[in-house]
């Protein structure tokens, strides 16, 4: 993630300055309720694929138990080391 250095934050904020200047407070309000209303939209993007995940509902388990299925177990070929020559 992300972390800018105290030094990389008070280079963004005098840049800020020098480019907004008395309207700094009003674009830092429109900035801030951007990034509310996309907070938003991704919880609400998040709570509608909770809700479809859960009307899908999960996958039903098998009732026959483990125990009783015949299995074939792998085997792996017989090691022959090559013959002495």
């Amino acid at each position: 993630m992300f972390s800018p250095s105290p030094g990389e934050m008070l280079i963004i904020l005098l840049i800020a300055i020098l480019l907004f200047g008395e309207k700094l407070p009003e674009v830092a309000r429109t900035i801030g309720k951007k990034v509310m209303e996309l907070q938003q939209g991704f919880r609400s993007l998040e709570r509608e694929f909770r809700l479809s995940m859960e009307s899908a509902g999960e996958p039903k388990k098998s009732t026959v138990k483990e125990d009783n299925l015949e299995h074939e177990e792998a085997t792996a070929p017989k090691f022959e080391p090559p013959p002495a020559a």
